[in-house]
């Protein structure tokens, strides 16, 4: 099991929290610090089950700049939105966890970090 994390998020830490109180055993990555690729992004994602526009914070400032309200929720523009993810990865929502059974969720809340939790073998 993997979380992907930014230590100044309270849901991630809360997310942590949960594992640790849990015995569970997962890595920790720091995402703002070791960005996902393309390719990680296209993995989770489809572990996920949603669409890059699904995981983007549209209030941050970067998401403003870059105008992402605006731009088309395609499969055309999918690329798009994943490279601006790779690119500005304080636009992916967090907490991220693989789970061990191969799928994923954003663990905002405890509930799905227990769901993550019972995922595993």
């Amino acid at each position: 099991m993997e979380i992907w994390v930014n230590p100044a998020c309270s849901k991630c830490r809360s997310a942590v929290r949960t594992l640790d109180e849990a015995g569970a055993e997962y890595t920790v990555r720091r995402y703002l610090e070791q960005p996902p690729t393309e390719e990680e992004l296209r993995d989770v994602l489809g572990r996920l089950g949603l669409e890059p526009w699904d995981l983007v914070r549209t209030q941050e400032p970067q998401a403003r700049e870059l105008g992402v309200r605006d731009w088309p929720r395609t499969e055309a523009e999918r690329g798009r939105w994943i490279a601006a993810l790779a690119a500005h990865p304080k636009l992916i929502q967090r907490p991220v966890i693989t789970a061990d059974d191969g799928t994923a969720l954003v663990a905002r809340t405890d509930e799905a970090v227990r769901d993550a939790l019972a995922r595993r073998p």
